[in-house]
């Protein structure tokens, strides 16, 4: 998305073309990437009086087991139980665990050696500032959810000139994690890959409280909300292009006439400052492959499926006896140490009921299990978690052919993540450079990442590839930094 801007991209966005992007997005994409979110968080929902209701995940269960069938001693309505087991947040978690679970080496390409190390160095100071590996990680987890994750550059006010301290100029450019819901990109017409602008746009709660107004509390009274005082909420929206910047506030739900222009400037960079990453390409589309997305139906059948077998258990797991020809046999229940006489020849206790076998019910589980292994390309052997004898794993070709299919969608989005951690560098050097923190030329922009092995290694086995690179020629200084004792290593 760092492409130059030509003379077509438009320098603002018109009031009715913004308002119509945030028409579309609310309406068409923002409930759409809510459920992604849902369904991996799995939240509780909140009644009106506050108190912990349904998971997320319930509204994916059929309405036989979802409508109420009576109500309680305490007057609430009850349904079927229902089992909810999310087996999608701990695969998002495993990806990112493969991904960024160890440091990411970034690496200068500038000719001079001491420039490179210069510029390393301030590379590494701004993203240790912005979170270091955690922001790597965010990065990874909101890209899997979502499909796509971009990160806005800002810089804050400075006067112009370059700080002595590299740590004062690092800690002015600020990365922020755009997560999906926010942002509205507006693709250009010609090339789905470039934009001609960029707008956020969210709410935020107010240290202020919100005015009890008469409509409030006529809309309070006749929706049926609780009527006491909340927080007040704002709406932003920021407006980027590659020569303005707009930040408008209004009320939330408000037409175009509730947004207020509150600042405006320009754009010194001369470019959106928005790095775009693709979870898994998607070809002519901004959005990338989601990995919750496959998941959904699977997860609704599994969670279907549980419900199901615990309504069944909960039916027949207790025996029941049926008394022919005994004497206050309810007076007195059967245990152990129960005794009954009866002078009834014809007299007999029946056993009836209790939980079965049902290998069809334990298959079909298993099998949407075994589709979402595929379907996520992770299993919960990747998570050391043996159920059953698969063989002998003490070689590292069997455990890569047995990982086979996450270490290859690894190493796809490596490509993907990669080319975007490269572009937020040169933005970050290009912005550094235009506001005067960090002096930098155009060619000495480039990095190269070395990205660590995703399979665990022994210290043995790092030692050994340690003296393979150097009898190939590889730089000892470089090795060094590699196995985490040379000063340009990533904390």
């Amino acid at each position: 998305m760092n492409n130059p801007v030509d003379q077509q991209t438009p320098s603002t966005v018109s009031p009715a073309l913004l308002e119509l992007l945030i028409e579309e997005h609310r309406t068409c994409d923002e409930p759409r990437l809510r459920r992604f979110w849902d369904y991996y968080r799995n939240p509780s929902r909140r009644n009106a009086e506050g108190k912990v209701g349904r998971l997320a995940q319930e509204v994916g269960l059929p309405e036989r087991l979802t409508r109420s069938n009576g109500i309680d001693r305490s007057g609430a309505s009850v349904g079927r139980e229902v089992v909810i087991e999310n087996d999608i947040a701990w695969r998002m978690h495993t990806h990112v665990d493969f991904m960024f679970g160890k440091p990411l080496l970034i690496q200068s390409t500038a000719k001079d050696p001491a420039r490179a190390k210069m510029i390393q160095s301030f590379l590494h100071r701004v993203l240790k500032a912005n979170g270091g590996a955690r922001f790597f990680q965010d990065l990874s987890l909101l890209g899997s959810i979502y499909g796509y994750v971009d990160v806005l550059v800002r810089v804050a006010e400075v006067d112009g000139t370059a700080s002595d301290d590299p740590g004062v100029a690092a800690d002015q450019i600020v990365l922020e994690t755009i997560e999906a819901p926010r942002a509205i990109p507006l693709v250009s017409p010609q090339d789905y890959r470039r934009l001609d602008a960029y707008v956020l746009n969210f709410r935020q709660r107010t240290s202020q409280v919100e005015q009890n107004h008469f409509l409030t509390r006529v809309r309070n009274r006749v929706l049926g909300g609780s009527g006491r005082r909340q927080r007040a909420v704002v709406e932003h929206t920021e407006v980027w292009t590659a020569q303005t910047y707009q930040n408008f506030i209004g009320q939330p739900g408000a037409s175009g006439g509730g947004r207020k222009l509150v600042d405006q400037g320009i754009n010194r960079l001369g470019r959106i400052p928005v790095v775009h990453i693709q979870n898994l390409s998607q070809p002519f589309f901004y959005e990338g492959l989601s990995e919750v997305e496959p998941l959904i139906p699977l997860q609704d059948e599994l969670n279907t499926r549980l419900s199901d077998r615990a309504n069944r258990v909960t039916f027949q797991s207790f025996k029941m006896y049926l008394g022919k020809g005994i004497e206050h046999f309810t007076d007195r229940p059967v245990g152990p140490g129960q005794m009954w006489a009866t002078d009834n020849p014809d007299a007999s206790i029946t056993e009836f009921g209790g939980d079965g076998e049902n290998p069809s019910e334990e298959t079909h589980i298993g099998e949407i299990r075994e589709a979402m292994d595929k379907a996520s390309a992770v299993s919960p052997l990747v998570t050391g978690a043996l159920r059953a004898k698969v063989g002998n794993l003490t070689s590292e070709n069997a455990l890569r052919i047995v990982m086979m299919g996450l270490l290859a969608k690894v190493d796809k989005k490596r490509l993907t993540y990669g080319d975007g951690i490269e572009k937020i560098c040169e933005l970050i050097l290009h912005a550094a450079d235009v506001y005067g923190l960090f002096p930098n030329l155009p060619e000495d922009r480039g990095v190269r990442l070395d990205w660590a092995e995703p399979l665990p290694d022994t210290d043995s086995q790092l030692l050994r590839n340690a003296l393979l690179k150097l009898e190939a020629g590889v730089p000892s200084k470089q090795v060094l930094t590699e196995l985490g004792y040379g000063d340009q290593a990533e904390a």
